[in-house]
C-alpha cells in the first residue's frame, strides 16, 4: 500500500489532516524549487527529484480528496 495514500475507511478528519500536511509539503517544495532555480546554482538531478516528489504529493492529494467525495451512482 502506498504510504502517501490513506486507507479509504479512515474518518474524514484524518483524511483532511493528511491533505493539509501534504499541501504544506507541496508548498515547501515549490518554494525550494523556485529558490534553487532563481539562484541558478542547483544540481539538475536534485531539481528533478524535487519536482517528482512534488508531483507525487499532488497525486496523493487528489486521491485523498476523492475519498472525501461520496460515490454518486451514474
Amino acid at each position: 500500500m502506498n504510504p502517501m495514500v490513506s486507507d479509504s475507511y479512515q474518518p474524514q478528519e484524518t483524511i483532511k489532516r493528511r491533505i493539509a500536511e501534504l499541501v504544506l509539503e507541496h508548498r515547501g517544495l515549490d518554494t525550494m524549487i523556485e529558490s534553487l532555480v532563481r539562484e541558478g546554482c542547483f544540481d539538475e538531478l536534485q531539481l528533478r527529484r524535487l519536482k517528482k516528489r512534488k508531483l507525487q504529493i499532488k497525486d496523493a492529494v487528489v486521491i485523498l480528496q476523492m475519498q472525501l467525495v461520496p460515490d454518486i451512482p451514474a
